[in-house]
């Protein structure tokens, strides 16, 4: 049998790791085991009750069934620009600086389409999320990868990649705080960056979809820095901020070259969301956001059962300060089997999925990514497996026999 030949665009992805983990999730389900998954991203909470009634109220009007505007409503653009003059301080024209995109994700993938060259080099922290280097990947870029660790100096390895890169990088990505690491910057940092897209004519793409889900200090904005507009556009999403991740909502904001770029491009891929969506969405960034508080508070408290739970089973797990995510370094015992045979080892051994770190870089490959998506009570338990799983390897105390199984087998 003749096999056909990959297209070529298909042939510069390499294998979906996460998709092995998945169907393993997948299969012991079906044979009926009870898998605790913290693997996806994906928020288990409703979304508050007033962006719904607004989309149930909208929808029910047939006018708003018709095709939208593939660069977002105008108040859903003018309420994405109040959003930054309140929480960043930042003006934004929402006529020419502004974009809703269908999730961060396609605005990302849409905007290396419209400003890429086939060979151009783009540099991408890493580990870093999917979509960032590999939307300029399907683009035709090839892509400079910049280790992102604790204690690393990032500016000043991006500087030395962009230094060494032929030819020259023509933008760099940024998302803080991070998926997967949850490490987060200041404005110090954007300043340097700003400096240095400057300096190297490179634009500059920052990711700050988990933004408002913080625990300690509220996370800047690349646009807060003097000059970012003349190189920046950034990126964010209303999935994880108001558990509309189903919606698919999102928008890009500053550089007007980029917005102008994006905006175009769009024009010929879509007609924008469903028109009651963008309604929705609006209600959420104009209206109460106490639901963004209470969505902060439940991931607090989900990262504190985890992560202590964790240590006290002899695992001990950083705790990230944002973001819905845990960033775990392998137990010393698992480190040379690697990330993905390690997820794979939980999801058969303490019925547990996680995200194999090597998913987001060869650097991740000493850690996976716990996701805060299962209630406390699922969470507890789910320490309680893991606990049973490095006991097994002698990592961590002893796992006590329950009296009355002792009892049995005198």
């Amino acid at each position: 049998m003749t096999v056909e030949p990959e297209f070529h665009r298909i042939r510069r992805l390499p294998p979906y790791v996460f998709a092995e983990v998945n169907a393993m999730k997948a299969a012991a389900r079906a044979r009926g085991r009870d898998i605790i998954d913290l693997g996806m991203g994906n928020p288990d909470q409703p979304t508050p009750a007033h962006i719904v009634e607004k989309l149930v109220e909208t929808v029910r009007n047939g006018r708003t069934h018709r095709y939208s505007t593939s660069r977002g409503i105008t108040g859903l653009r003018r309420a994405l620009a109040r959003y930054y003059d309140r929480r960043f301080g930042v003006g934004l024209d929402p006529e020419s600086e502004v974009c809703v995109t269908l999730g961060s994700k396609e605005g990302l993938a849409n905007l290396a389409q419209a400003i890429t060259a086939p060979g151009d080099t783009i540099l991408t922290p890493n580990p870093s999320y999917p979509i960032h280097p590999y939307g300029f990947i399907i683009a035709g870029a090839a892509i400079r990868h910049v280790e992102l660790a604790p204690g690393r100096d990032l500016i000043r390895d991006l500087a030395r990649s962009a230094e060494h890169s032929v030819p020259p990088p023509s933008a760099m990505i940024l998302n803080f705080p991070s998926n997967p690491t949850a490490l987060q910057v200041d404005l110090d940092f954007y300043r340097e960056a700003v400096a240095l897209a400057k300096a190297r004519g490179m634009f500059i793409l920052s990711d700050i979809a988990y933004a408002e889900i913080f625990f300690d200090r509220p996370p800047p904005s690349i646009l807060e820095v003097d000059g970012a507009f003349d190189v920046a556009v950034e990126f964010s999403s209303l999935s994880k901020t108001y558990s509309m991740p189903g919606w698919r909502i999102g928008f890009a904001a500053g550089n007007r070259r980029l917005i102008q770029a994006l905006t175009r491009i769009k024009s010929y891929l879509d007609y924008g969301a469903f028109t009651p969506i963008q309604v929705a969405a609006t209600a959420a960034l104009n209206g109460p956001q106490d639901c963004v508080e209470a969505a902060r508070t439940l991931y607090r408290e989900r990262r504190d059962v985890l992560v202590d739970g964790l240590a006290k089973a002899g695992w001990p797990v950083p705790k990230p300060t944002a973001t819905m995510f845990c960033w775990a370094p392998l137990p010393e015992s698992c480190r040379e089997m690697g990330s993905l045979a390690f997820a794979k080892l939980l999801l058969e051994e303490a019925d547990v999925a996680v995200s194999p770190g090597i998913g987001f870089g060869e650097h991740g490959d000493g850690h996976v990514r716990m996701a805060l998506v299962e209630n406390k009570h699922r969470l507890r338990q789910a320490v309680r497996n893991i606990r049973a799983f490095l006991a097994r390897r002698g990592v961590g105390a002893p796992v006590p026999v329950p009296e009355a199984l002792l009892e049995a087998a005198s």
